[in-house]
């Protein structure tokens, strides 16, 4: 049988993780869920979106039966990645900022770090990079709307390179005659965005991309389940989209090979 990954993030942003995944893994059944209900996470406070992430994910694993699940979304893995392998067995791939990777990359020691307010202000990351970057300037920047921009664009918004521009500016820094030459791209929602971003960057960095390092990872967990995987399972489930408000999949993730809704209907409680 084929074995089934969940991808989850709070929208479209984990599209690109998905893609990657297929690319890697292109026998797995993929089911795609986005919390639309509660897009953005980066504006929640910390208590009560862990408990929004486990109620939702716990219906999605009760409701798929996946024999994986991604956590496709950067706040969600450093806020909620422990407590989601406390209380479930499916193994579980977070998604935490690049910034070993950026260190190893990096020639003139100043990386920035794009990502929510919220994965920015996170002890998580501050972890990373006092183990990996120790020996870099780290420019975070939490950016308030880069996100929303991302998955305006996808859902077909044309492009505002001055806005996006903005959004940026503040990790691209000179210092002592150094710039920044590596960029961390701390959220799966902006690398639907890469064009654009380089497009507004003052001058050329490279940006990291987190979703071919995850795709490797999802496909060294899967190896490791063995063949038990997808036992008792009367119908295929790939290329599903799962939604927590009610809204069709759209030309976006039917682009990306999720073509086939289920509402969850599972609204924000104010």
């Amino acid at each position: 049988m084929r074995p089934r990954i969940l991808v989850f993030d709070s929208g479209m942003g984990g599209l690109t993780v998905a893609t990657a995944i297929r690319a890697t893994l292109p026998e797995a059944e993929l089911v795609y869920a986005a919390d639309s209900a509660a897009f953005p996470y980066g504006a929640w406070a910390e208590g009560p979106l862990v408990e929004r992430i486990a109620m939702v994910v716990a219906r999605l694993i009760d409701e798929i039966a996946p024999d994986a699940v991604v956590i496709a979304c950067n706040t969600a893995s450093t806020l909620a990645l422990a407590e989601l392998r406390r209380r479930h067995t499916v193994p579980f791939i977070g998604t935490v900022p690049a910034i070993k990777p950026a260190a190893a990359q990096t020639r003139s020691r100043i990386i920035g770090v794009l990502a929510t307010r919220g994965t920015v202000a996170r002890e998580y990351t501050q972890a990373l990079i006092h183990t990996y970057a120790y020996h870099c300037r780290v420019i975070l920047h939490g950016a308030p709307r880069l996100a929303e921009m991302a998955e305006a664009q996808l859902a077909g918004a044309p492009s505002d390179l001055a806005a996006i521009a903005g959004e940026i500016a503040p990790v691209f820094r000179e210092i002592d005659g150094a710039r920044t030459d590596v960029v961390v791209l701390g959220c799966t929602h902006y690398p639907l965005l890469l064009g654009e971003l380089e497009a507004a960057s003052p001058w050329k960095v490279s940006f990291i991309d987190p979703a071919p390092a995850i795709a490797r990872r999802v496909g060294a967990v899967i190896a490791g389940l063995g063949d038990g995987e997808g036992a008792g399972r009367s119908r295929p489930l790939d290329g599903l989209v799962c939604f927590t408000d009610r809204r069709e999949p759209g030309a976006a993730y039917a682009a990306m090979g999720f073509d086939r809704a289920r509402i969850l209907a599972m609204p924000v409680q104010s």
